[in-house]
């Protein structure tokens, strides 16, 4: 199916003499056609956004506010856009909404670097131009190429969300219907991704399925995807997605897609997108195995956002302690050896208590790691067992403040 839509947006760039690019409606790369046009040096005529969507597989959030302030997402014909230096859109562009039955999934991109000026875009009693309702017939054909990719999508997806999150009793059958969804691709291996938080769609559409339109339509190598909302310990939406892996032990493929995830609109909340991560799983070969590894994402993904040394993307195999810690019930009120170092005015004591466990102790190790002096380590060291009432050369004192640190983290 990637070659039908190369091949779509290759025609449509024929028709129009402009190079073509194909966006999901997340602005998520899908295909692109060649660029060949010359700027007055007789250089290629580079525009800067389309070559961060070619290279990254998106816009920035800068120039798709810029886009979308010209109503693309409600418009059911051609958009011009005049360029705007300050998002770095340095060219206009005609854009050609790709929709399906009402439903917006996806934008055409026309660069135009003047000889796309002559033509007339249509409107109320005005027909476009001929070549414009040619290529508009192209995107239309692309929308029912994603609509079919979205309902498959959707269909695998719901699997997905059964397997991972459905009773027990309904597992098996979701593992079957899986099985056959992805054919040869259900042995293995595979890995499953879970990126926390993730926002769903704001058009009205059930979260348990996601699918083309949105960011599986630019994920290479994403066999399915489903929205679980309020990930247990997480209590936060997540994205679920299942990657083919090239073979047991290479996750290179699964760190590639959590990467692209995190860089979607929908990771993260919708006003502070630092906070999202993603988390991977140990490989499987199966569906039945699915839903352990999911379990082994969702607190892969918890320990990144919780520690940015592991983050933004961590893997069950190399998160140490929190591999515990995750499993355990969330407790009703932080771990009383905690409490006193909970407040702001003792953040550097607690910081110095977790740092000290971490390096096993060793003080020259912990004074370097924070940059201090040993002497203002051992000072520090010595009011945290003021207030804690713990004895630093005790092994069990110190397993449990070092336990109850990293657990108030997550």
């Amino acid at each position: 199916m990637r070659g039908d839509y190369q091949q779509l947006v290759d025609e449509i760039s024929a028709v129009l003499g402009a190079p073509a690019t194909l966006e999901d409606r997340d602005f998520g790369l899908i295909a692109f056609g060649a660029h060949d046009s010359e700027g007055a040096d007789g250089e290629p005529a580079m525009d800067p956004v389309r070559t961060r969507s070619i290279l990254h597989r998106r816009s920035t959030a800068a120039v798709r506010a810029w886009f979308e302030a010209f109503g693309i997402a409600r418009a059911t014909g051609p958009v011009r856009i005049p360029p705007d230096p300050a998002a770095g859109v340095l060219m206009g562009r005609i854009c050609l909404p790709v929709r399906h039955r009402g439903q917006v999934l996806g934008y055409v991109w026309l660069l135009d670097d003047g000889h796309l000026s002559v033509l007339e875009t249509g409107g109320p009693g005005t027909p476009p131009d001929p070549r414009l309702a040619q290529a508009m017939g192209t995107a239309a054909r692309i929308g029912e190429l994603l609509a079919a990719e979205a309902r498959a999508g959707a269909e695998t997806g719901e699997l997905l969300y059964d397997l991972l999150t459905g009773p027990a009793t309904g597992r098996e059958a979701a593992a079957g219907g899986l099985r056959a969804a992805l054919g040869s691709a259900a042995d293995g291996p595979l890995a499953v991704v879970a990126v926390l938080p993730w926002r769903s769609g704001d058009d009205g559409e059930g979260a348990a399925a996601e699918g083309p339109g949105s960011v599986l339509a630019g994920q290479p190598g994403v066999a399915a995807m489903c929205v679980t909302p309020a990930v247990p310990g997480a209590g936060v939406d997540g994205l679920a997605a299942l990657v083919r892996l090239r073979g047991a032990n290479v996750l290179e493929p699964a760190h590639t897609a959590a990467e692209r995830l995190l860089r979607s609109p929908r990771a993260g909340v919708r006003t502070a997108r630092p906070g999202a991560a993603a988390g991977i799983g140990d490989p499987r070969r199966g569906p039945d195995d699915l839903p352990a590894a999911w379990h082994e994402a969702v607190a892969a993904a918890r320990t990144a956002r919780a520690d940015a040394r592991l983050g933004p993307v961590a893997q069950w195999a190399d998160i140490g302690p929190y591999r515990l810690l995750t499993g355990l019930p969330a407790p009703a009120a932080p771990d009383p050896a905690v409490v006193p170092l909970l407040g702001t005015a003792q953040r550097d004591l607690a910081r110095t208590a977790e740092v000290f466990l971490d390096c096993a102790g060793q003080a020259g190790r912990a004074a370097a790691a924070l940059g201090i002096h040993r002497q203002t380590l051992y000072y520090r060291l010595s009011r945290v067992e003021q207030l804690t009432g713990l004895d630093l050369a005790e092994g069990e004192d110190r397993l449990l403040l070092h336990m109850a640190l990293k657990g108030q983290r997550l």
